[in-house]
């Protein structure tokens, strides 16, 4: 039997290739006879260089970029042919400010900026931002910075630092970048500003209160009139799906001229996923928690609809799973085991991997031939 085995991180424990690993040494325990293809996958978010070097190889260029709230932050690059891979979270991620009182008001994306500096400098001509994760909410105005926009304001200075900004010329940024293509990878949807907007969407979780949210928009909006114009189709740049991305960053990327494209489908394409599920007979996806976000551009609904496409079943191992069973089937996932259900919540939490091998073998009893 032929199995395709491509999860996403477990946030917080194990990355997409821990992850990928464990699931096949737990598989192989109980059916070691079966053909197992490893595909760890990502969306854009925390893990998308790591798997990409996974699937691709290249070279991995380290640089010491200025983390959110300043400190010298490194970031891993990974160059194949004349593509550079940069993962936003590495530069400006939630993780960065774990120890410090969050200040997402003034956490900057100013590293990000200057690691797309460091892989055009380096000799990139395409150079593709993985987006998620972030601890900013600046809009993309720090990377901007970095890439030399001119401002009245202090655009490294977070989303506080856009107070009373009335100039942004970004002239300066596409020149930077001429003749190098630019990509966004990311699947959120959100636009820029408003109720499905970044603040209001990702805010929170940055640790931005909700009695802040109308004036952070009302910052945002500010630069994007600064930066764009006041009509409707100057503005149209903060109203394009995934311009909310990343705390804004996707808005600051497409105003430098990026194209966006689905995280899931890039990295699905890169490891050649459609490929490898008509060549198996079942698909094994993973994440953390198994939710009803899962359908919004996560992983593990990515890779159901390949298995779909291929006419294969796929399965979840989750650390939790939080959908019935008629909504799971709904999102093309046959079946969903729980880590903290059948090995419990302090094993799950105490030895992750361990624990994750286990609840592989056990699925494996029941779908392998």
């Amino acid at each position: 039997m032929r199995v395709l085995i491509a999860p996403d991180k477990f946030a917080g424990t194990l990355n997409a290739v821990e992850a990928a690993h464990a699931i096949a040494a737990g598989w192989a325990d109980r059916a070691p006879d079966d053909e197992l293809h490893i595909a760890p996958m990502a969306d854009g978010g925390p893990g998308f260089v790591s798997v990409l070097h996974e699937a691709l190889g290249g070279e991995l260029m380290a640089v010491t970029v200025r983390g959110p709230q300043g400190a010298p932050t490194p970031v891993t690059l990974l160059r194949h042919e004349d593509t550079a891979y940069i993962e936003s979270a590495q530069a400006c991620g939630l993780h960065l400010v774990d120890a410090a009182p969050p200040r997402p008001l003034r956490s900057s994306t100013y590293g990000v900026g200057e690691a797309i500096a460091s892989a055009v400098d380096d000799g990139a001509r395409r150079v593709v931002v993985g987006l998620g994760g972030s601890a900013t909410n600046d809009g993309g105005a720090g990377m901007l910075a970095a890439l030399g926009a001119e401002s009245d304001a202090d655009l490294d200075g977070g989303v506080d630092g856009l107070a009373g900004v009335s100039r942004v010329g970004i002239d300066a940024v596409r020149r930077r970048l001429d003749g190098v293509a630019l990509t966004m990878a990311c699947d959120v949807d959100s636009v820029l500003l408003g109720m499905f907007g970044a603040t209001k969407t990702f805010g929170p979780q940055k640790g931005i209160d909700e009695a802040d949210i109308p004036r952070v928009d009302a910052l945002l909006d500010r630069f994007v009139v600064a930066a764009c114009g006041s009509t409707p189709a100057d503005r149209r740049v903060a109203d394009s799906p995934g311009a909310g991305a990343a705390g804004g960053l996707g808005f600051g990327l497409l105003l430098a001229g990026a194209s966006r494209r689905s995280g899931i489908e890039l990295v699905a394409e890169a490891v050649d996923l459609s490929s490898h599920a008509r060549n198996c007979d079942v698909v094994v996806s993973g994440e953390g928690a198994y939710d009803f976000s899962s359908r919004s551009g996560k992983v593990v609904y990515g890779v159901s609809q390949i298995a779909a496409e291929a006419l294969r079943p796929c399965v979840v191992i989750a650390g939790r799973v939080l959908v019935g069973a008629r909504e799971m089937r709904a999102m093309g996932i046959e079946s969903a085991y729980a880590m903290v259900d059948m090995v419990g919540e302090d094993a799950s939490f105490a030895d992750p991997a361990g624990s994750l091998r286990t609840v592989a073998a056990r699925v494996a009893r029941t779908w392998s031939r």
